[in-house]
């Protein structure tokens, strides 16, 4: 029933238990854990990152959490924030393809913080994990994903909240009623739009990283009897889903909930740009395996590929901000044929105005396509068609980009990238260290043995 949603999915994420998780589903949290930190220790490098670590250090206050990075511990819900702007900073963290989202940089900060500040064990902390991913991934399948994002919502921020309560809530121990309310709490703090990609805005960044704190504080002023909406997503006047869209879907919400974990369908991202280009970018690497094109002979680049695609990532680039050049089809096709590949090294200010990246990324033209629009988001395929100026065309179609669900990275790739970004903050002592802790994380008595590692 439509006014039971809430409280299904509130239910669920009050009896799950470790040996009642799949273990295919834990070891997939685990490896987006190790994702989400190494993506995170990397964030204290960028400029995101650093604005709000200084902010938080600035504000001071007595606390138990770690900021990663930087020797200093302070209040929970300052460090939750920072640790969200750090996962998310550069766009490599996690994704939900059918959801579109990102679960890490707002479940993971939530989670850890208050596991650290409860000196909680890595069983817990797994458990807590599973919950809030399988809360925040469902909540953006029931309220219609695409029509969310084209009505300007951003839902990594507006889900996020849900699935951070939903993580605190569980390490907090809260009772069942206290569990609705800090979901209900943390859906009436819900936010997050694109008006960021106007101009590459920081405040993508900001999302993930609120969302985390709207989250806890839900929990705490639960746990004191503050009392939340427990019909938060399907209330007639004013639930989250309806107005989100007019496309939701309560059933998607709760369909085979606690048999099938929408944690094991998430993606870690091979590149570090927006999760919709990343088929286009395969394609790319797959035409020039193949053939041998100089990009002086290329009249057109044409991408075929959805309308929510087309609208998020189709239109003119000009060089501004990494996120503005991460966020664009145009950047990404151009120089994922010119440098053969796409790592942050392809985001720096130099690259993001390079002349002949530029003149290319203005030949690539996004063309909405019928097939693709109606399977998207659900599948991210995309068709790049090459016209040489001779006449020829080379096409290639990917229907499942590199660390999607049926193209996984395999768990040594996903151990190369962490390395690669976190050894450019600690040693490759310490992140491998990092590694074997979270290989063994159920065996934690204390999750404090991970976040000593993170300081």
């Amino acid at each position: 029933m439509e006014n039971a949603v809430s409280e299904k999915l509130a239910r669920f994420a009050y009896l799950l238990e470790y040996e009642s998780t799949p273990q295919s589903c834990i070891e997939r949290i685990k490896q987006n854990l190790l994702d989400s930190i190494g993506c995170g220790i990397f964030g204290t490098t960028t400029r995101p990152g650093q604005i709000a670590a200084n902010l938080v250090m600035e504000l001071g206050g007595e606390g138990t959490c770690t900021l990663w990075s930087y020797q200093f511990k302070g209040p929970l819900l300052n460090v939750a924030l920072a640790l969200g702007i750090f996962i998310h900073s550069y766009d490599f963290d996690d994704t939900h393809n059918e959801a579109k989202l990102h679960p890490a940089s707002a479940v993971v900060p939530a989670a850890l913080c208050m596991a650290e500040e409860l000196n909680s064990s890595g069983r817990d902390f797994l458990t807590a994990l599973t919950a809030g991913y399988e809360v925040m991934i469902r909540t953006s399948l029931g309220a219609g994903p695409n029509a969310v994002k084209m009505r300007g919502w951003h839902l990594t921020g507006v889900c996020g909240t849900l699935g951070a309560a939903a993580a605190a809530g569980k390490l907090a121990g809260l009772d069942f009623p206290s569990l609705q309310s800090a979901l209900g709490l943390a859906g009436s703090q819900s936010a997050g739009v694109w008006a960021f990609n106007v101009e590459g805005a920081m405040s993508k960044r900001l999302h993930p990283g609120r969302a985390a704190q709207s989250g806890i504080l839900s929990v705490l002023l639960a746990r004191k009897g503050f009392t939340g909406p427990r019909q938060i997503l399907e209330a007639e006047d004013g639930g989250l889903c309806r107005a989100l869209s007019d496309e939701y879907d309560f059933r998607r919400i709760t369909k085979d909930i606690g048999k099938v974990f929408e944690a094991e369908k998430t993606s870690i991202k091979p590149y570090p740009s927006c999760r919709s280009v990343h088929s286009s970018i395969d394609a790319v690497k797959k035409l020039k395996s193949e053939n041998t094109i100089n990009p002086a002979d290329i009249e057109t680049i044409l991408v075929y590929n959805s309308k929510v695609v087309k609208v998020q990532t189709g239109w003119e680039y000009i060089p501004s901000t990494p996120l503005k050049a991460q966020m664009s089809m145009q950047y990404n096709v151009a120089v994922a044929f010119l440098e053969h590949d796409v790592l942050p090294d392809q985001f720096t200010e130099d690259k993001l105005k390079d002349p002949q990246i530029c003149d290319l990324a203005r030949r690539v033209k996004v063309i909405v396509d019928p097939e693709i629009d109606k399977i998207y988001p659900k599948e991210f395929p995309s068709i790049v068609e090459v016209i040489l100026k001779n006449g020829r065309r080379l096409k290639v179609r990917v229907d499942s980009p590199k660390g999607s669900p049926k193209n996984p990275l395999s768990y040594e790739e996903v151990k190369k990238k962490f390395l690669a970004l976190a050894t450019k903050k600690i040693s490759k002592k310490r992140a491998e260290q990092v590694i074997e802790v979270v290989d063994h994380l159920e065996s934690l008595e204390s999750i404090k043995q991970l976040t000593a590692l993170l300081a």
